[in-house]
């Protein structure tokens, strides 16, 4: 299914309130932290070159994306890692963490690279089948107890 209308936006100081109250349902709260959560983890690591959106259906906030965008040291040097991912729970199950994902990867091919890394700490409810249904595979790594997935893209 796909979400039309899905668009990446920066975060200002006229929507960051908004995008701060979106919500994962409980049973995810695991899995993703909080949007402000998110916010304070990038601003006390910018070595990680943490590039973040809102993700808006029409003009409302519907999700968030993290991403450290080619950091210049650590273990994702140079390449592109899905730090996070959440749709509010109000919206999710319409395509829109799909399309988001779509864009993202769109970005990062433009952006010259060759694959798109993400991760996740395993347990029922995992987010595995929607990165697998979207075509990441396991890379084999763990990293602080996540387990690495890796969205390769062909040779263009």
């Amino acid at each position: 299914m796909r979400s039309p209308g899905v668009q990446l936006r920066e975060i200002t100081d006229d929507n960051r309130d908004a995008v701060r109250a979106l919500r994962v349902r409980r049973e995810q709260k695991r899995f993703v932290a909080s949007v402000s959560k998110s916010l304070k983890e990038a601003a006390r690591k910018p070595e990680t070159n943490p590039w973040y959106r809102a993700v808006y259906l029409g003009d409302e906030p519907v999700g968030f994306v993290m991403l450290s965008w080619k950091p210049p040291a650590g273990p994702y040097q140079g390449r592109h890692f899905i730090w996070r991912l959440l749709v509010d729970k109000r919206h999710q199950r319409r395509g829109i963490g799909r399309e988001t994902l779509t864009q993202i990867a769109a970005l990062v091919r433009a952006d010259g690279a060759t694959e798109l890394l993400t991760s996740y700490d395993p347990g029922d409810g995992e987010p595995w089948p929607f990165y697998q249904k979207f075509g990441f595979e396991p890379t084999g790594d763990i990293d602080d107890g996540e387990i690495v997935l890796r969205l390769t893209f062909p040779a263009q």
